[in-house]
């Protein structure tokens, strides 16, 4: 494998508005609608050829948020940041900002709907 292992992620929702939100609020950034399918999906901001993968939150019949064993992290400067914002904005933090030796520094929150997320940064 040449390329990083993960190409692309998905965060089931079921009130895509309130997720919208929530990530564009805590993370500092603005998500863009995907046009062209029958699946509401909303894009984090990516560039084609930068480094780490591109996603979107997705609102799709028969996949419910929330319950499900797959974990994003967010890249971030400081990852207490944007964890101090993860309140304040309707999520709530599992495991605040700690250690993970060598590899910088983690945090654990859960979004609005449920779906739990890393926030990951060197300092």
């Amino acid at each position: 494998m040449k390329a990083n292992p993960v190409g692309w992620f998905e965060i089931y929702v079921q009130d895509a508005a309130k997720a919208r939100a929530f990530y564009e609020k805590v993370l500092g950034t603005q998500l863009a609608a995907l046009p062209g399918t029958d699946i509401e999906m909303w894009a984090f901001p990516m560039a084609q050829g930068a480094s780490g993968a591109a996603g979107a939150l997705v609102k799709m019949d028969g996949f419910p948020s929330g319950g499900n064993s797959t974990l994003v992290y967010f890249a971030c400067d400081d990852c207490a940041t944007e964890e101090a914002r993860v309140v304040a904005n309707g999520g709530r933090v599992e495991k605040p900002k700690f250690s993970i030796g060598e590899y910088g520094f983690i945090t654990l929150a859960i979004d609005t709907e449920g779906n739990m997320f890393g926030l990951h940064s060197m300092k």
